[in-house]
């Protein structure tokens, strides 16, 4: 039985798009997007997953990559940030004829290793200890002032490089993620999708900003080499993880290429 996952979906005749939100976002970071593709006639579905949003948490084992394949009634172009990208690929390699192609936005890739990317700024070791340490102390509050700066900022980047109301919805987002207490591998699909990236014949734009974590722009690189179909591999300048929420415009169009809209 599917579960209750909550949607928007602006009903077009043309190419369906499911929107996957990143792992400290929901499906509102996707509205000036989804709104954008839905102009240019595209079919589009936003959704939370669960935990994430006005979706809530669930205790019974499950899948997020099943949760995807139950919204789907035809091939459908995967549009994922982050983990959202990750979730998109195990959904390529389960059921190759449900997606029409990807567009991949920074995304994790199941199974993948670390990457040897040089010696750590101090700055991103900074950052990354001092999330631990409000981590560690139960200030959600602080985590998700952090998180903002590591993910929306960039980890390098000086705190606060995102204001406005961008900023006000990915701190709103990341609270609920935050405090929904699903445990940061739930839903995992137990794939290594790493190990089999060449399979994945769709055809796929890998995006990812030049402000993000070195480790996430070297898994970008090389998803961009060893994917089976792989059409275009663009770098947004000045841009860090979430970049729907800094650069709509430019994401939709972007997205709207791909999918030949």
């Amino acid at each position: 039985m599917r579960p209750p996952l909550a949607y928007d979906h602006l009903a077009g005749d043309g190419p369906s798009a499911v929107l996957l939100h990143a792992g400290v976002a929901d499906r509102r970071a996707w509205r000036d997007v989804a709104q954008a593709l839905h102009a240019r006639g595209a079919d589009v579905v936003a959704y939370d997953r669960r935990g994430f949003g006005e979706t809530p948490a669930s205790a019974e084992p499950f899948r997020h990559v099943d949760d995807l394949l139950g919204l789907l009634d035809r091939p459908a172009w995967l549009v994922g940030n982050s983990q959202g990208g990750l979730i998109s690929l195990d959904a390529a390699l389960l059921a190759p004829e449900s997606v029409a192609g990807l567009v991949l936005i920074a995304p994790a890739v199941s199974g993948a290793p670390e990457l040897d990317v040089g010696d750590l700024d101090p700055a991103i070791a900074a950052l990354e200890a001092s999330i631990e340490e409000a981590d560690a102390a139960g200030d959600l509050d602080a985590v998700n002032r952090l998180e903002m700066h590591y993910w929306l900022d960039g980890p390098t980047s000086q705190e606060g490089r995102i204001g406005g109301e961008a900023r006000e919805l990915a701190l709103d987002m990341n609270a609920i993620a935050l405090r929904s207490g699903m445990p940061e591998d739930a839903g995992a699909s137990g794939l290594d999708a790493w190990s089999r990236l060449e399979e994945i014949r769709a055809p796929a734009t890998i995006v990812w900003g030049e402000l993000d974590h070195p480790e996430l722009i070297a898994i970008c690189r090389a998803l961009a080499d060893r994917l089976g179909n792989v059409r275009a591999a663009i770098e947004l300048h000045g841009v860090a993880h979430l970049p729907s929420l800094e650069r709509p415009g430019e994401v939709s169009e972007i997205i709207a290429t791909a999918m030949g809209l």
